[in-house]
């Protein structure tokens, strides 16, 4: 709900409104507020996937911190660009960037198991994946007819699937507790539900910033209960605090740099998906903040910043960086579509991620608390990509399109085994499952372009028939 007192609804329209300093930082650290906790999601998942995460005791584990200190830093920095912009970069619009989910399905097989040593390849694929992403900002009104909702909502469903085993994992005590009597511990799962019973209370029964904020606010409840029952200590926090520093700049190709053709081919695919992602997010806010189109200009330059935003970020040691959707309906929510209150926001993000203390106390969080706000947070990919795919038209063409492709994709999610003898780079790109899925359902999509009768589908059908809005008919 606009408030008149910011400013008049004509400025409160207008992306270069200035509304006062005193009503705009608040502004704009609620939106940081609204998706700190997912953009730090990934690097904590990263590490854990390499075996230098939350409870693995590696020697590594304080590689982590500086990772969480790169995801505030360049999400702050990719968000500027966005706001501020630098020459055609950027779409002059409140865009909230931040560390992608989409690109997770992709990174984990490339570092399991394999420690720091993995991230060398992995950021060389960040940097070369951004740099091919910012390109298709010269061409991504050209592409869109290549990924309808049938591919776009197929594709997040199977990135929202092929994570929910990691909050699962997370809220049993963590992958290094795997085989453990602890693992699954009454305990562990009580800090878990701590955090999903506080964050369902809060998104709705709460109104305003508590239920913006609810994910956030209830990993702090599940911290303050695992205080209570001993599973982290006030001398830990403290040792961790007194450990990081106050102030640390990045460091340049802090891992190496490697190129890795699995890595390359795998971000620069996803790609793809983050930039058609992006479009929709500008679309969004141009709807819902200023009740018009988003002109090329404004798709081009977000896409131009969520591609270099993500190079700049491989640099340094960052993740891949696109559009917040969350902070596109906080946008239609406040009614404020100035781009300077999100300004304020990306410093509030740039300040954190240049002070390690801030990460320090993030990486304290007991891994099953994390993995509550993990639970809820997939399950909702999972449920954005059933929204988008509300939108297709469900005929038999669609759904033989669809299920081959879940088939494919899921199915190798689930028994990577079965590609075995493949060559590494193949093997790492197949067993994501998201790229397979993805490949089918847009191949699929141009060369079968006629609509299939009834009866070429029954035989397989198994007796089982929706009854949704699409066009399917009874023949």
């Amino acid at each position: 709900m606009a408030d008149g007192s910011i400013g008049t609804a004509a400025e409160l329209r207008d992306p270069n409104y200035t509304p006062p300093l005193t009503q705009a930082i608040p502004l704009g650290i609620q939106h940081v507020l609204a998706m700190f906790v997912s953009n730090v999601t990934p690097a904590i998942i990263v590490a854990g996937a390499a075996g230098f995460g939350f409870g693995s005791n590696s020697p590594d584990f304080p590689e982590l911190l500086y990772m969480i200190q790169m995801s505030m830093l360049f999400a702050g920095v990719a968000t500027l660009l966005q706001t501020i912009t630098l020459g055609p970069v950027g779409a002059a619009l409140p865009i909230v960037q931040g560390t992608s989910f989409a690109f997770l399905p992709i990174m984990i097989p490339l570092v399991a198991g394999k420690g720091v040593d993995a991230l060398g390849a992995l950021y060389g694929g960040v940097l070369i994946g951004g740099l091919f992403h910012a390109l298709l900002g010269t061409v991504i009104g050209k592409i869109r007819f290549a990924l309808p909702p049938l591919v776009t909502g197929l594709v997040v469903t199977m990135i929202g699937l092929a994570l929910v085993k990691v909050g699962i994992q997370y809220a049993a005590g963590g992958v290094p507790a795997i085989g453990k009597p602890e693992y699954g511990s009454l305990l562990n799962w009580s800090a878990a539900l701590i955090v999903i019973f506080a964050t369902l209370g809060l998104k709705f029964f709460a109104r305003g910033m508590l239920s913006i904020s609810a994910v956030l606010l209830g990993l702090i409840v599940g911290y303050i209960y695992a205080l209570m029952v001993g599973m982290v200590s006030f001398e830990a926090i403290g040792t961790s605090w007194t450990r990081a520093s106050a102030f640390a700049l990045p460091v340049p190709f802090k891992y190496g740099f490697e190129f890795s053709f699995a890595a390359i081919l795998g971000f620069c695919l996803m790609a793809f998906v983050s930039a058609v992602e992006t479009v929709g997010d500008v679309s969004g806010i141009t709807q819902g903040g200023a009740g018009r189109e988003a002109t090329d200009k404004e798709i081009a330059g977000a896409t131009y910043a969520d591609g270099l935003g993500t190079a700049v970020a491989g640099i340094f040691g960052g993740l891949p960086n696109t559009s917040f959707s969350q902070n596109v309906g906080l946008i239609a929510m406040t009614g404020v579509m100035s781009r300077h209150v999100v300004t304020c926001g990306a410093i509030f993000l740039i300040i954190c991620g240049l002070v390690p203390k801030v990460g320090a106390i993030i990486r304290t969080i007991p891994i099953e608390v994390l993995g509550g706000g993990v639970i809820v947070m997939f399950g909702m990919v999972v449920a954005a990509g059933i929204s988008m795919l509300s939108d297709v038209d469900w005929n038999r063409r669609n759904m033989v399109i669809f299920a081959i492709s879940l088939s494919v994709g899921l199915g190798l999610q689930l028994e990577p085994g079965a590609v075995q003898y493949l060559p590494d780079t193949l093997r790492i790109l197949m067993t994501s499952g998201l790229l397979p899925a993805a490949v089918i359902a847009i191949v699929l999509n141009l060369v079968l372009p006629v609509e299939l009768p009834g009866s070429a589908t029954e035989e397989v059908s198994g007796g089982m028939s929706g009854h949704g809005q699409g066009s399917l008919g009874h023949d």
